[in-house]
């Protein structure tokens, strides 16, 4: 059963919202942080990178930094940026993009549920990314980014979630891509007892983005809890800040690779090479070429676009080995082109799908020599199966969209 939980949120005053709702802290550099808070004061940027405070002598982890952050989140408080509900709610928050709509449910998940993985993983996080968020965290005791979650779809939460936003959203804006962000407040008692209730006897809930975030999160936690040896179980930082999406309502879009080089190969000897695990022919006119099933790759290399169909003895029915990602990795990242760890090869570069395939075009234009992949997106069911059997995904194998907003739910560690 998953501990699903409603809480006291802090949430921008009607009317800032739009100028406060930011994208997410690790989606931009520190360059382009400054830029977007130069433009938006009030842009809670300013707070999860305030080393946009700061000029570029001060270190981006400085103590400083995370010190400025707390104070500048408490003055927005005391000036009435923020407001906190009155008691414990869940919220719906609606996202709209390109005419899709996803609407998850808004409230804080229990740390003991990521440890005895009814919250599951299908990605490794590494200690250094940690470090930052967790002195983020509790230096301003306040989880200000919500953790991506998922979870199958059922008859309960579905009509709970159509019936509430049959009611008046308490925030509706589009922000500068073109994103709708609605918001509604779930304070009814009886129907926060049924959302509660509904993922008690949901088994499983599986994080989509955000497992740094996470990780994050649950140290904060046990590191309060070691220094509060008589805690209960039920305090505050025992649980930290997400949205919950059905399954059926989220889109992964696919997850690319450019390399540098060829490793020394020829194009031609790179070619016969890879022929030992695809199938290989030049895409329709020479136009870019997007995969449309699983099993195929598209590939752009010396001005042309390639199909790359995997041969039956490379396809598996394992849920990792059998992932496009684990294939392009096995039998071509790694055994031609000698990437063994892409997690820290300083040859590969990854593309959101979001970016267009103009971008792979692009990449390789300014680095001769290079060679660029497409890939079929990686499915949620496919996303659940890897974490279902406790296994982890190659790096990068998933991009959602769209990205949650910072800013709008903020969870108080102390309530």
């Amino acid at each position: 059963m998953a501990d699903i939980r409603p809480f006291r949120a802090f949430r921008p005053a009607k009317g800032l919202e739009s100028r406060i709702a930011a994208l997410p802290y690790d989606v931009y550099d520190r360059q382009e942080a400054c830029e977007v808070v130069k433009r938006n004061p009030m842009s809670f940027l300013a707070i999860d990178r305030a080393e946009t405070q700061f000029g570029p002598e001060t270190d981006t982890y400085a103590p400083e930094v995370y010190l400025k952050a707390r104070d500048m989140l408490r003055e927005r408080i005391e000036e009435k940026s923020f407001i906190q509900e009155e008691k414990p709610c869940y919220y719906l928050y609606e996202q709209v993009m390109d005419g899709r709509s996803q609407t998850g449910i808004v409230a804080c998940a229990s740390i003991d549920d990521y440890l005895n993985n009814v919250i599951r993983k299908h990605e490794n996080t590494r200690a250094d990314k940690e470090q930052d968020r967790i002195r983020h965290v509790d230096t301003c005791n306040m989880q200000t980014g919500p953790i991506f979650l998922a979870y199958r779809a059922g008859g309960v939460l579905r009509e709970i979630v159509r019936e509430e936003k049959l009611r008046e959203p308490v925030y509706d804006f589009v922000s500068e891509d073109g994103i709708t962000h609605r918001v509604w407040v779930i304070s009814d008692d009886d129907r926060i007892r049924a959302v509660q209730k509904a993922f008690e006897e949901i088994p499983a809930v599986y994080i989509a983005d955000g497992h740094h975030r996470c990780a994050s999160a649950v140290k904060v936690g046990l590191m309060r809890r070691e220094a509060d040896p008589h805690y209960t179980g039920a305090e505050e930082y025992n649980y930290f800040l997400a949205v919950l999406f059905p399954d059926e309502e989220l889109k992964i879009l696919d997850y690319n690779r450019v390399v540098k080089d060829l490793n020394g190969l020829s194009e031609e000897s790179f070619l016969s090479r890879a022929g030992e695990a695809f199938e290989i022919k030049e895409a329709p006119a020479g136009r870019p070429y997007r995969p449309e099933e699983k099993g195929t790759l598209g590939m752009y290399l010396g001005g042309r676009w390639y199909i790359l169909r995997a041969r039956d003895h490379v396809r598996s029915a394992d849920p990792v080995d059998g992932l496009d990602v684990s294939i392009l990795q096995k039998h071509i990242l790694s055994k031609l082109l000698g990437i063994q760890d892409p997690k820290t090869d300083k040859r590969i570069d990854f593309i959101g799908g979001i970016r267009g395939l103009g971008e792979l075009e692009r990449r390789c234009g300014e680095m001769p020599g290079s060679v660029a992949f497409s890939l079929y997106p990686t499915s949620i069911e496919e996303l659940f199966a890897v974490a279902d059997a406790g296994r982890l995904m190659p790096p990068k194998s998933t991009w959602f969209e769209p990205k949650l907003r910072s800013g709008l739910f903020l969870h108080d560690l102390e309530g």
